[in-house]
Order: C-alpha cells, then structure tokens, then sequence
C-alpha cells in the first residue's frame, strides 16, 4: 500500500495516515490491546521467556527472536516455539512456565503509559464502552490488571484464550465488539503489533497504530487508520481523543 502523504487532521500528531474509508463511521466503542499498548512489558515478556526456554536447554532467545512474537498470541507462539526448537513438553506446561516467570517479574516491573491512563480516563469519563482483548493468557490478563489497577475502566475482558483463533485473526476483535454490543464498522482498535492492526482491518474496525520500537514499519501497519511512526513515545490522549471525535 502506498504511503499517503499527508499528516493526520489531529493537529500535533506527526503520523501517517492509513488507507482510511470513503465514508466515516462515528467511533462508539475502543478496544485495547494490553501489552506494549497500555503497558510497557515487552522487557518483561523477554526476560519471562528466556528463563523459560533456557530450562529447556535454548540458551539463545533474545530481542530479535522475540520481537517476531510481539501481538502473536501466547499459546500460538507456544506452538510454534516447540516444534520450530524441537522443545519436548506440553504447550500446557509451556505457558505455565512463562505465566509463573512473568508474574514474578511483573509484581516488581510494571508500568502503565501515562498518556494511555490520561486517555482510558477520557474515554471513560465520556462514556465510552471500553474493552480489552489480549495475547496473553487470563491468569496473567487478571494478575495485570489487578497491579495497574486498570480493570474498572473495561466492560469487557477477553484473552486470545477466549478465542477460537489469535490475532492476526479478527475473532478477538469480534468478540469484543459482540459483548460491548457494538457493530464492528463502529470500533477503535489500540494497538501496537502488526498482528493487532491486521486482525482490526479484518474486522472493519478502526485502527489506531503505535508500533513497537522492536518492530519494522511494513505494509501491514500502513492499513491503520491512523499510525504514529515513533509509537507510545508520540501518544498523546487529548490529540487521540479528538481525533476519535472527528470520526463522525
């Protein structure tokens, strides 16, 4: 897809504008994403996993295999970490691993984007119907939201778990706009993986897009809606929330 070159309308937002529609639709509902979206966690995803593959014998995980998972969901990275590393154990066992690693860090090393809080706050305050769908299993969804403190802000909860397929899969996406009692053509995905902004696009949602430093800006981000080149950094809720609001 070619790169349009225009800024957005949103004045303050130095970002690339996706392929749009060619009529708008009012914006009802947003959808999160949790991890490198509204927290800052991938070092902590990292950390997590290499412990765990390292007890099997793979003592060489590091960013680079790692960012290629970022917005996959757990139990599908599982998947294709066992068989691509022939790591005999059960996916079961696997994410329980990682589950129990990751906890014991995040207790310590969790943060919530400041700017995401302002625009949780924003969106909350105007009654927006909110709704979280994530990679990552529910025990570890529960355990985040419990340390952040983020749960009152959502209506609706949902893991990849939840799903009969992860992203890039627009079932999650789906799902979340069925329990929020949305039309699909009337959500906002935040998300910050190219696997997110793909599963938005192939639910006709919305797609804001903050891409992860880790990751390369291809075709796949170009779909969003709206893209912010630097990510989180250039996030600002008062910008992002008018741009919502001209979504009408």
């Amino acid at each position: 897809m070619a790169e349009l070159p225009a800024r957005s309308s949103c004045a303050g937002f130095h970002s690339t504008l996706g392929s749009g529609r060619m009529m708008m639709s009012t914006i009802k509902a947003v959808i999160f994403d949790l991890d490198g979206t509204l927290i800052d966690s991938e070092s902590n995803y990292l950390e997590a996993e290499r412990r765990l593959f390292a007890d099997y014998g793979f003592t060489n995980y590091n960013m680079e295999i790692h960012s290629q998972y970022i917005g996959f969901g757990s139990k599908e990275m599982m998947e294709d970490m066992k068989k691509k590393y022939h790591i005999h154990e059960s996916i079961e066992n696997l994410l329980a691993g990682k589950n129990r690693y990751y906890s014991e860090i995040a207790r310590k090393n969790t943060v919530v984007f400041p700017e995401m809080q302002k625009f949780l706050e924003l969106l909350h305050v105007h009654d927006y119907p909110l709704a979280l769908a994530s990679g990552s299993s529910p025990a570890v969804i529960d355990e985040i939201l419990e340390i952040t403190q983020l749960r009152k802000y959502f209506q609706v909860v949902l893991s990849a778990e939840d799903v009969k397929q992860g992203k890039p899969e627009p079932d999650i996406f789906l799902e979340a706009a069925e329990q929020l009692q949305k039309d699909p053509e009337h959500c906002l995905v935040v998300e910050d993986s190219h696997f997110g902004v793909e599963a938005a696009k192939r639910a006709s949602m919305y797609c804001i897009a903050l891409p992860s430093p880790e990751m390369a800006i291809g075709e796949d981000f170009m779909q969003a809606d709206l893209l912010l080149r630097q990510g989180v950094k250039e996030f600002l809720a008062e910008k992002a929330f008018a741009w919502l609001k001209e979504r009408k």
